[in-house]
């Protein structure tokens, strides 16, 4: 036994691994490079990107055989051409870049902090009697099978599908909404944008959401729905032409053919956000 613990200490010595002493800052450091690992995988794996990504590692399984084969000519055209390939990259994975850096404004920590959350306007949010209206010109549009597409604010500014449409400005109530959405009026193509408790503009149009788990009976109206919700925090509503059938949109999730009190469950528990940023505000004052 003594002899072969000498052989594999003495043929077998390069494999050993040097003495690693841990410090807590080094273990720090290793959570924190495999949560950005686990971030990054994520993100290729929930969008498009995948598909670029195996085509990036296409190119660089390429780049790897020119450099070793010393293919100088090669060599020299991508050293000079590098600089544009990043700016491509940048181009290319924009969208996803910027979904990044929200959800990283997006998170509590920076919400609730002093430098990020004292100048914050929570004072947006709807009251009860918009949350009644909401649900009473749903419910009886969805009777009638009049398709509508309603999309609340919340902390991300909307002024930029604002523009796409026409300024309205006027008080929610039910019969708005119904009159808006009402077949064949000039306002009833595109979205309605609720901002506290008024309608801010109508007919606004909306991105359509590419992804691919979405059902493809669903048509644009639910596609422009959940595809605000993965570009904004905003909470989408949207009744459909066809079934009559009330659909949420939030956080690019979309719920189908949901009940009245789910619809109402979802709204109240927006204005319950509102009173915990406010009580929080207080706190810091």
């Amino acid at each position: 036994m003594n002899g072969a613990l000498s052989w594999i200490n003495s043929h077998l010595s390069w494999m050993r691994l040097p003495d690693v002493v841990l410090r807590p800052i080094d273990i720090v450091e290793i959570l924190i490079l495999a949560w950005l690992v686990y971030r990054l995988l994520n993100w290729i794996k929930t969008s498009h990107a995948w598909m670029l990504l195996r085509g990036i590692l296409i190119i660089a399984a390429a780049l790897s055989l020119i450099y070793l084969l010393q293919m100088n000519t090669l060599i020299y055209i991508i050293n000079q051409g590098m600089s544009i390939v990043i700016i491509t990259l940048v181009v290319v994975f924009q969208p996803e870049l910027r979904k990044v850096l929200e959800s990283l404004g997006e998170r509590e920590i920076l919400n609730h902090s002093f430098l990020f959350g004292q100048n914050r306007n929570v004072t947006g949010r709807f009251s009860d009697r918009t949350v009644d209206e909401l649900i009473r010109a749903c419910i009886e549009m969805s009777a009638e099978r009049t398709g509508a597409l309603i999309v609340i604010e919340q902390n991300e500014n909307l002024h930029e599908y604002e523009r796409t449409g026409i300024e309205i400005d006027a008080l929610v109530t039910s019969q708005l909404l119904i009159n808006i959405f009402e077949h064949n009026t000039p306002l009833h193509d595109g979205a309605v944008i609720v901002r506290g408790d008024r309608v801010t503009a109508a007919t606004c149009y909306l991105p359509l959401s590419d992804n691919k788990s979405l059902s493809k009976a669903l048509g644009t109206r639910h596609r422009a729905g959940v595809g605000v919700s993965e570009m904004t925090d905003s909470f989408t509503i949207i009744v459909s032409e066809e079934t009559g059938g009330i659909s949420i949109a939030y956080r690019g999730e979309l719920q189908r053919n949901v009940t009245e009190k789910t619809l109402r469950d979802g709204l109240v528990e927006l204005q319950n956000k509102a009173v915990v940023q406010k009580k929080s505000r207080k706190r810091r004052t």
